[in-house]
């Protein structure tokens, strides 16, 4: 049960950094396609936010407390936070290896779920996998 709350940690501290990159993305895009970049990094952050709550509350349904500050959600996540306004065709090719990050951590976290028999975790992980994969295929197709 420790393995899995502490590896749900990370999904909370990874997904966290994520939308935060994202959003960072969707504020500061440029360029002739500025439109559709601008609401395909809107829509993936708003995404990805909104899994944040639900991440927070599996945690707690295991029996832990969750972290709450910024510094720990840093410290949980496995990507790294970007500092710069690279280029959109930059962006994307970030985006596209901190979601892959994302997902190992998820099959991570559903692994250990399923080893211990935490049905609803699984089932969480398990859609939070479903929607990463589609995420995968949409950004390498930018």
């Amino acid at each position: 049960m420790e393995q899995l709350i502490e590896t749900m940690k990370v999904v909370l501290g990874t997904s966290t950094a994520l939308y935060i990159k994202a959003q960072n993305y969707h504020w500061n895009v440029t360029g002739p396609n500025f439109a559709e970049y601008h609401n395909f990094f809107g829509s993936f952050y708003e995404e990805v936010y909104s899994s944040v709550d639900t991440t927070a509350e599996e945690i707690r349904k295991l029996g832990a407390f969750t972290p709450g500050s910024l510094e720990r959600f840093l410290e949980l996540s496995i990507i790294e936070e970007e500092k710069s306004i690279p280029t959109p065709d930059v962006m994307f090719a970030r985006l596209a290896n901190s979601n892959d990050a994302m997902l190992r951590v998820l099959y991570e976290a559903c692994d250990s779920a399923e080893e211990i028999g935490a049905r609803g975790t699984v089932n969480y992980l398990e859609e939070r996998i479903g929607i990463h994969e589609k995420h995968a295929w949409m950004l390498k197709s930018f």
